[in-house]
């Protein structure tokens, strides 16, 4: 009688602890299997790929360094370049090319 009066609230009804503890194990066992499944798809992708890249590795080989970065292109014509951007930064912001200040105009890599 007494293990039956902790299962069991009032009248028949589960005890609401036996609920919370259930709910929680439901959740924990969710997550592992999410986890397990994510693991399992991280293994198999990488075999995958790994696997493609060992093919295409024996017909071509790998470049030693990176390509040299181009020298910086003197441009002589600065001043349309920079009336060119200031006429397209106006026309999107809806405003007079005039109201447009130009502080720096440098050149980002």
């Amino acid at each position: 009688m007494g293990n039956s009066m902790f299962m069991f609230a009032a009248e028949g009804d589960i005890h609401w602890a036996i609920v919370c503890l259930i709910g929680v194990v439901v959740v924990f066992i969710g997550l592992a299997c999410i986890i397990g499944l994510v693991e399992l798809m991280t293994f198999i992708c990488n075999k995958l790929l790994d696997g493609g890249s060992k093919k295409k590795a024996k017909g071509v080989s790998a470049p030693s360094a990176p390509a040299p970065v181009a020298a910086p292109v003197a441009v002589e014509n600065r001043g349309e370049i920079v009336a060119a951007v200031c006429a397209a930064i106006a026309e999107e912001e809806g405003t007079d090319i005039s109201a447009i200040r130009v502080i720096s105009f440098k050149k980002v890599s």
